[in-house]
């Protein structure tokens, strides 16, 4: 059996922070061109002739990046995996992602095969898995780095990283000698990625699903059904890892690109949490495979000749959890404003989703006009837009950029009431600042703080070749423009293993000036 190799993509979630946990709530998200690898290979190429007697298999799991390498049993009875050891420097070097997704793929393998192809799983499985994680640059903050070296905060010397380079740990508190060191993260939803990485590698490597068929043709019904497989699983083992069930938009886009998404009931999940206290996994599989998956995915994506960039401020992220935490108090604290406050987001991040439609449906029937318009504002303060047109059609493209950014501003407006009101900072003073700046700048027709906001993160929609006059002059402000840009494409089987390419994707498909 020949490796298998498939990649999943990082996400920014441009609008539906906080409310993208409740349904009927949507939320903007747009995959990137960030994206984590998993290579799924045999451990053992000669099966021992006893093998069949054994109760168990062995899995390997290396992370190059962060120099480690650990080993498990995995039990070929009820499928639990045992951590047996690690070559590294930390003790605590488990994968919980990872483990999860082993065993729910393995699961799903048992509880979907044929009775003819049993015994060709059972082979691929006593052979060993041997599974390697590797994430894009994008995924980590590399900032300090270049700070210590004297560079200058720019996409150039991100660039000029090695590909998959090794991964820093945040310098640990000076009391705590006992605390796990934490990897300095961009924020690109790097666990929902990977999760989904090795579970899309593993079902195509155990044959539950095929995915070579992405190649030929998207809308095939076989594999569209493939792909709900691989979102159910990837679903699944995130949410178990986390200990918690989430909105799932990030493993969502991870596996099939760029969306408006409206997420699951928690409950077809309740199963899976009750497996953790010992019902057999298959048949927890078979249920959660059963189960009523309500979200809603709607196709989405930028329209034509804009960019999305992200800025990474460098003021350390901000934990996610407890942000949610405090906004959840908040509601149960103050329900009549949080429902008001909610209403006026649900209606803005909706205006702000109808002005881009809008935008794509022009740009398809008007292209040449939409063209030279999108050009022309790119070199301009969005003041001086409306002065560019002169016949209907260039005016309702410029009263759908000028829309747009309106729904922004009251968007932004409400996030900031409401981390006001739950203590939280979800547009802090010093992003506000920034946001502004870069509103005010050529050619930018949005900016925001993505996803949950906080001190992590920043993206601007920009119009045409504004990007880079955006990136500089956001190394004037202190923060570093990432490589980051939209793709929409999800999750997808690779012809190789990444560190082989002679040039990797963030450097092929980002223009540098």
């Amino acid at each position: 059996m020949e490796a298998v190799v498939a990649s999943a993509p990082g996400k920014v979630l441009l609008t539906g922070g906080y409310l993208i946990l409740e349904r009927p709530n949507a939320g903007l998200v747009l995959s990137t061109n960030s994206r984590f690898f998993a290579i799924v290979k045999p451990l053992y190429h000669q099966l021992k002739p006893d093998s069949w007697a054994w109760g168990w298999t062995d899995v390997k799991l290396t992370s190059p990046q962060l120099s480690r390498e650990s080993i498990y049993k995995l039990s070929l009875k009820n499928l639990s995996l045992e951590y047996v050891s690690s070559r590294q420097n930390f003790s605590d070097s488990k994968n919980p992602f990872v483990e999860q997704a082993v065993q729910y793929c393995v699961a799903a393998a048992r509880a979907t095969v044929d009775k003819n192809k049993k015994d060709s799983l059972e082979k691929l499985l006593l052979q060993g898995l041997d599974i390697t994680i590797l994430g894009s640059n994008d995924f980590y903050s590399y900032r300090n780095q270049i700070e210590a070296r004297g560079l200058p905060l720019t996409p150039e010397a991100l660039a000029a990283l090695p590909p998959f380079a090794s991964i820093t740990f945040n310098a640990e508190e000076s009391n705590g000698e006992n605390c796990k060191p934490e990897v300095a993260k961009t924020g690109l939803g790097s666990s929902a990625a990977m999760t989904t990485a090795v579970v899309a590698a593993l079902l195509h490597y155990l044959r539950v699903v095929d995915l070579s068929s992405v190649l030929e043709d998207h809308q095939h019904e076989k594999y569209t059904a493939d792909l709900d497989l691989v979102h159910v699983i990837a679903q699944t083992a995130h949410c178990i890892a986390q200990g918690k069930v989430g909105s799932g938009f990030d493993v969502s886009s991870a596996v099939y690109g760029s969306q408006r998404y409206v997420r699951f009931s928690p409950e077809v999940l309740s199963s899976a949490q009750v497996a953790v206290k010992g019902t057999p996994l298959q048949e927890v599989v078979l249920e959660i495979l059963k189960g009523t998956w309500d979200h809603e995915r709607t196709k989405f994506s930028l329209p034509p000749l804009m960019t999305l960039l992200l800025g990474e401020p460098g003021t350390g992220g901000s934990s996610t959890p407890s942000m949610v935490g405090a906004v959840k108090k908040w509601q149960k604290a103050d329900p009549q404003k949080s429902l008001e406050t909610w209403r006026k987001l649900t209606e803005a991040n909706s205006a702000l989703e109808t002005q881009l439609s809008t935008l794509s449906k022009l740009a398809e029937q008007h292209w040449d006009e939409y063209e030279s318009l999108i050009k022309s504002c790119s070199i301009l303060k969005s003041e001086k837009w409306i002065q560019q047109a002169a016949k209907p059609n260039q005016e309702a493209i410029i009263k759908a950029l000028l829309g747009a950014r309106d729904a922004m501003l009251r968007i932004r407006y409400h996030m900031h009431q409401m981390g006001e009101a739950a203590g939280v900072p979800i547009e802090p003073e010093s992003q506000t600042s920034l946001l502004d700046a870069t509103m005010n700048m050529e050619g930018v027709l949005l900016a925001g703080v993505p996803g949950a906001g906080g001190f992590d993160a920043v993206f601007a929609v920009t119009l045409g070749d504004s990007g880079s006059h955006v990136a500089s002059s956001w190394s004037s402000f202190n923060v570093l423009a990432l490589l980051v840009r939209e793709d929409p494409h999800g999750v997808s089987l690779e012809s190789a293993d990444p560190r082989t390419k002679e040039i990797t994707s963030s450097i092929s498909s980002v223009h540098i000036e």
